[in-house]
């Protein structure tokens, strides 16, 4: 689910959801069941910037060349010939930031734009990530509790880490939305953060924008996610309260459930 939020006139955050293998790639509906039985699963989120409608810009394109990537990556895993996950989704990051900074170089309404990036790819047992910037994955497991994966590319990210800040602390920070590392926008070095979790029936993933973390706190957005929802989708319902405490921001948030 996505929304453009109480305040914003465009909505800069893009989203991608689909079930994918050496040949093609199937978008997934907003909300659904599937199986690996005829593929693996990526679902990425990302949140663009820049000025005029250029952050919107940046997002779709992050998502759209991720989208062209995916089967010539799971092709070359097939035949041996790839070097791993971390290393094919690092390299697809990679391609990206390329793309966005060429593009901020050759056109002046572009000059400047660029695009947050959380990816999970889902194969049996396992969720692959890459990450870049502030949108977030989080990791529930069936046995209980709640880890934020992914890293907040900021020097406010780097202080709650450390212990120096707390929740609090950290959302209330004058300079929480300051980023130092971004596809695109000016960066001349990317140094995503690469990773894998192991997974299981049971366990639950949330990917989202920081919209979506400026209007829930953490124990919110477990209690959204690991609660039974017949009435609403877990991410329509944690977008709609993220919308309706803050909205400042546009919001976006992908539910994944394995069982």
């Amino acid at each position: 689910m996505t929304h453009v939020g109480r305040v914003r006139k465009n909505n800069e955050d893009a989203f991608l959801a689909m079930a994918y293998d050496a040949n093609e790639v199937r978008y997934l509906g907003k909300t659904g069941e599937a199986t690996f039985a005829h593929g693996d699963f990526v679902f990425a989120v990302s949140d663009g910037m820049g000025g005029a409608n250029s952050g919107e810009f940046a997002s779709k394109i992050a998502v759209e060349k991720i989208t062209r990537l995916m089967p010539r990556a799971y092709k070359l895993a097939a035949q041996g010939l790839g070097t791993g996950f971390g290393d094919m989704l690092n390299e697809i990051c990679h391609h990206v930031h390329a793309e966005l900074t060429k593009l901020g170089q050759s056109y002046a309404e572009c000059k400047g734009m660029g695009a947050t990036l959380s990816l999970a790819c889902f194969t049996p047992g396992w969720m692959h990530f890459v990450h870049v910037g502030d949108s977030r994955i989080y990791y529930m497991p069936a046995t209980g509790g709640m880890t934020q994966v992914t890293q907040d590319h900021s020097y406010v990210g780097f202080l709650r880490r450390s212990g120096k800040l707390n929740e609090r602390e950290a959302r209330c920070h004058p300079a929480k939305n300051v980023l130092n590392q971004a596809l695109g926008a000016g960066q001349q070095s990317l140094h995503p953060q690469v990773g894998a979790v192991s997974c299981q029936p049971g366990d639950r993933f949330l990917l989202c924008s920081d919209g979506v973390v400026d209007g829930l706190w953490d124990a919110r957005l477990m209690e959204y996610v690991t609660t039974p929802s017949p009435d609403l989708p877990k991410a329509f319902k944690i977008v709609e309260r993220a919308v309706a405490e803050s909205g400042k921001d546009n919001c976006t948030a992908i539910v994944v459930e394995l069982s």
